[in-house]
């Protein structure tokens, strides 16, 4: 139990801005076995978006109260996914090889296409929860956070890791995930999404597993077939999309049915 709880802890030190205290050091090889609890870490992300939203909505105008629940998801997690979604936008965007594409990713700076793809994926998101009343709104992030995460941690253990270098982001998860560690992401990832169906009673939102599969199926055809599997960036862009996607589907199921 204490060496779960250590991989627990390592997980949100890597994945987030959480202090997790002092005695708290960074080790490789927990961090490959603490990939597990990535949609954990939706948990907690999900947790602060709803408390900042519900907290919001009470004193500020409903658009003012998601954006400032986006801002918060953003701050916790130092714009971790959202860099790498940016960076494959512009890799993929402006690369023609391999080589080429993994070039671009490796460059802090952000490009036209990394610009325009995070701009408008952030007015998706936003739109997409602007449109949600209040319960389906926190419904809709606390089954987004961990189940895009799983959606991610489900390229792990699919795909290849394709850099060489040391220095990258996701070196320290390229080695993979067993089965059993993808079946333990899988019910953290799984189960917020039970709760809503529970809570909300709105079975139709089962229409945003299929949406999710074929999203990543787009995201694994496009790695692939330009790379050949993939990169810390790949992944963040995974769960970026992945997140999106979730969003896109409560925000459909409220409009069209209600």
């Amino acid at each position: 139990m204490q060496q779960q709880w250590r991989l627990l802890l390592t997980a949100v030190m890597f994945y987030t801005r959480i202090p997790v205290g002092r005695n708290m050091h960074h080790a490789t090889g927990l961090l490959s076995k603490a990939t597990r609890y990535l949609p954990f870490i939706g948990w907690i992300t999900g947790a602060v978006m709803c408390g900042v939203l519900y907290g919001a909505h009470f004193v500020a105008p409903w658009t003012v109260s998601i954006l400032l629940c986006l801002t918060a998801g953003i701050w916790t997690t130092g714009a971790f996914h959202e860099d790498g979604f940016a960076d494959m936008c512009d890799g993929f965007g402006g690369g023609w090889t391999k080589e080429k594409i993994l070039l671009i990713m490796k460059d802090s700076r952000i490009g036209t296409f990394g610009m325009l793809g995070l701009l408008l994926l952030m007015l998706l998101k936003f739109y997409a929860l602007q449109s949600l009343p209040l319960l389906p709104a926190l419904a809709a992030i606390a089954v987004a956070q961990p189940l895009s995460r799983f959606t991610a941690v489900t390229i792990i253990y699919t795909h290849p890791y394709v850099r060489e270098n040391e220095d990258s982001k996701a070196k320290p998860v390229s080695k993979g995930i067993t089965g059993p560690e993808l079946a333990l992401a899988g019910i953290f990832g799984l189960l917020p999404l039970l709760a809503a169906l529970i809570l909300l009673q709105e079975y139709r939102l089962l229409l945003l597993l299929p949406a999710l599969w074929l999203a990543r199926a787009y995201m694994s055809r496009l790695i692939r077939r330009w790379i050949g599997g993939y990169t810390g960036d790949c992944l963040g862009a995974v769960q970026q999309v992945a997140e999106t996607v979730v969003y896109l589907c409560f925000c459909i199921v409220e409009w069209k049915y209600t």
